[in-house]
C-alpha cells in the first residue's frame, strides 16, 4: 500500500496515507507512533467525521474547497467519502457547484491538479506528458476552457471540469484516481474580464485561432498516443467552433469521444425512451423541439433521429420529427450564414423566431432546453405547451443551476403536474395538489463513466455509434418502475456505480462483438469488470 514510505513522509503522501485508520501495528511497522492521535477509527467513523464537517460549511463553494483540501491530505478519505455519499456529494464535486468553483478558480486555488498545456508549449507538449509523476495513465479528460457548462469562455478556470469529470470516473466507474490525467489546454481567453483578473492563473492573451490551434491540438494528440498508448481521450466542455471538426478528426485515429455531444446524446435517449414508459407512447411518435442547437441539443437530436430509423421510419421521416430552435429561430434550409455541424438538422420549412410560437406550430409532446438561457421557459410557453399535449415531456438541461430554462416548481405548477421533468441541476421534489413529484437530474454521470469503464476492459480501439446506443439501452434498463411512479425518469444516484457497471457491460460488449477490443472477452464480462473497479484502499466497498 505505502511502498518504501514512512513515518511523516507517509503521511504527507495523499495517495497512501489513512491518517486515524492505521491500525496499532501499521503504526509500529511503519513509523507512525506518536505522529498520530492514538484512537484507531474505522473508515466509516472517518467519513462521518467529513460529512459533519461539510455541514458546518456556509455555502456549497466552501464544501467544494473543503473537499479539494481533504484530497489534498488522502486521496483515499476523500474517495471513500464519495463513493459512501455519492448522492450527497456529486452535487458539490460536480454540477452545479463546479460551475461556480470554475468562476472562483484563481481565487480558490489551494495546490495544482492535472497538467497544463499552453500555447507557450509547442515543440514540447510530448516533454510535458512524460513529465507525469502517476500513472499508468488509461485516461484523459481535456479542456480549452471555452465553453464552461453554460457559462461560456472561462479559459484556464475550465480545469474544474476535467479534475470533476475524473473524480466520477473513480467514484462511478471505478477507474483508480492514478489512472486519470485532467489536462487544460490553455489556449489563451477572449473573456476580457479574466484577463483583468489579478487572480487569474492562465494566459492572458485572447485565444489561439484557426492553423495555430490546429497544430496544438495535433502535436497534444500525437504526444498522447506516444506517451500513453491506449490511453482514452474524453474532450469536454470545447466550444461549438471546434468540438465537432475535433470529435470528426480524431474518432476513427483513437478512442476518444465528446461526452458534450455523444454522452448527453446518449442521456437524453435514454430520458425520452424512459419517459415514454410514463407516456405510453412510441418515440416514432413523438415530436421533439430542443431549444438551443449546440453541442448538446444537437448530440441528443442525432441520437434519437438514429434511433426512430432503427424502429422503422426513413431519415426525412424522422427529420421531420426533431425540430431544432436557436438564437435565430428555427434551423431551415437555406438559412444565410448556417454553421456546417448544424446544416443536417436543417428543414425545408418557413422561419419561426419565436420560442411560443414553433410550440404552437409544431405541437412538440418533449420540449428539450440546452439554450443556457435561464427561464426561457416561461409560464406562457408551458402553458402553451400543455395545451396540445396531455403529458408533456420537459427536460431544462443547461448548467448550472442559474442557467436552468426552467425549475421543477415551474414545470410542474404551470402545466398542472402533467408534465414530465428533469433538468441538468438537481431540483427539490415537488409537492402539488396532493402529489409528491420527483425530479429527475439528467446528468451525464449516468454515461460517461460506465462508457469509460467498458472501453478500458475491453482495450477498445475507438469509439463506435453503437456504443453509445448501449449505453443509452442500458441506463433506460436500470429505471426502475418504482422511479417512473414518482415521476422520476433516471435511477436514484446513489446508484451510479451500480449503473456505471451495467453500462460498461454493455459498452465493453459492444466492442467485442464489432470487433474493437484488443482485451479477451471474459467467460462473465459483468464479474471481470466489477472486480475491475477500483476501491478505495479500506475493506472492500460494495459496487
Amino acid at each position: 500500500m505505502s511502498g518504501s514510505l514512512t513515518g511523516a513522509a507517509l503521511l504527507r503522501d495523499a495517495t497512501a496515507n489513512r491518517g486515524t485508520a492505521f491500525s496499532e501495528a501499521e503504526r509500529d511497522a511503519l513509523g507512525l507512533r506518536g505522529l498520530l492521535p492514538p484512537a484507531v477509527e474505522t473508515p466509516e467513523r472517518q467519513v462521518a467525521r467529513v460529512i459533519d464537517n461539510l455541514k458546518r460549511q456556509a455555502s456549497d463553494l466552501d464544501r467544494y474547497c473543503w473537499l479539494m483540501a481533504l484530497r489534498e491530505r488522502s486521496e483515499l478519505l476523500f474517495q471513500r467519502a464519495l463513493l459512501d455519499h455519492l448522492a450527497e456529494l456529486l452535487p458539490l464535486v460536480y454540477t452545479p457547484t463546479v460551475g461556480q468553483a470554475c468562476q472562483q478558480f484563481g481565487r480558490i486555488f489551494q495546490a495544482p491538479r492535472g497538467l497544463y498545456v499552453t500555447a507557450r508549449d509547442r515543440g514540447r507538449v510530448r516533454e510535458l506528458l512524460r513529465r507525469w509523476p502517476a500513472g499508468p495513465v488509461r485516461a484523459i479528460v481535456v479542456t480549452d476552457g471555452s465553453r464552461i457548462l453554460g457559462l461560456g469562455d472561462l479559459g484556464a478556470n475550465g480545469m474544474g471540469i476535467p479534475i470533476g469529470k475524473l473524480d466520477l470516473y473513480s467514484a462511478c466507474g471505478g477507474i483508480a484516481p492514478g489512472s486519470c490525467l485532467p489536462v487544460m489546454l490553455d489556449v489563451g481567453t477572449d473573456n476580457a474580464t479574466l484577463r483583468d483578473d489579478p487572480f487569474y492563473l492562465g494566459l492572458r492573451q485572447p485565444r489561439l485561432q484557426d492553423d495555430d490551434y490546429d497544430a496544438l491540438l495535433e502535436e497534444f494528440v500525437s504526444a498522447v498516443q506516444e506517451c500513453f498508448p491506449g490511453v482514452l481521450l474524453q474532450f469536454e466542455d470545447f466550444s461549438n467552433r471546434h468540438a465537432f471538426a475535433l470529435l470528426a478528426r480524431y474518432r476513427e485515429r483513437l478512442c476518444c469521444f465528446n461526452d458534450d455531444i455523444q454522452g448527453t446524446g446518449a442521456m437524453g435517449l435514454a430520458a425520452v425512451n424512459s419517459a415514454l414508459r410514463i407516456t405510453g407512447g412510441k418515440l416514432t411518435g413523438q415530436r421533439l423541439l430542443f431549444v438551443g442547437a449546440g453541442e448538446a441539443a444537437l448530440g441528443i437530436a442525432t441520437m434519437v433521429k438514429a434511433a426512430m430509423v432503427a424502429q422503422g421510419l426513413s431519415l426525412e421521416q424522422a427529420r421531420e420529427r426533431c425540430w431544432l430552435l436557436d438564437t435565430q429561430g428555427l434551423l431551415v434550409a437555406g438559412r444565410p450564414g448556417l454553421p456546417a455541424h448544424k446544416q443536417p438538422h436543417a428543414q425545408p420549412r418557413a422561419p419561426l423566431a419565436d420560442l411560443e410560437q414553433a410550440i404552437s406550430v409544431l405541437q412538440p409532446t418533449v420540449l428539450i432546453g440546452a439554450s443556457g438561457m435561464g427561464q426561457l421557459f416561461s409560464q406562457p410557453v408551458l402553458h402553451a405547451l400543455a395545451r396540445h399535449c396531455e403529458r408533456p415531456v420537459v427536460f431544462a438541461l443547461s448548467n448550472p443551476t442559474a442557467k436552468a430554462e426552467c425549475s421543477a416548481q415551474q414545470a410542474y405548477e404551470w402545466t398542472e403536474g402533467r408534465a414530465i421533468f428533469a433538468a441538468g441541476s438537481p431540483f427539490a421534489p415537488v409537492e402539488l395538489a396532493g402529489r409528491t413529484l420527483v425530479p429527475g437530474q439528467a446528468n451525464n454521470a449516468y454515461i460517461f463513466p460506465g462508457v469509460g469503464l467498458g472501453l478500458l476492459a475491453s482495450g477498445a480501439t475507438r469509439v463506435s455509434d453503437a456504443m453509445f446506443f448501449a449505453a443509452a439501452a442500458a441506463l433506460a434498463a436500470q429505471v426502475k418502475d418504482a422511479d417512473l411512479a414518482s415521476g422520476r425518469i433516471f435511477p436514484g444516484q446513489d446508484r451510479l456505480r451500480e449503473v456505471a457497471l451495467a453500462v460498461a457491460v454493455a459498452v465493453a460488449t459492444t466492442a467485442w462483438r464489432d470487433g474493437l477490443a484488443t482485451q479477451p472477452r471474459p467467460d462473465d464480462p459483468e464479474l471481470a469488470i466489477l472486480a475491475s473497479m477500483y476501491r478505495p484502499g479500506y475493506p472492500a466497498c460494495a459496487a
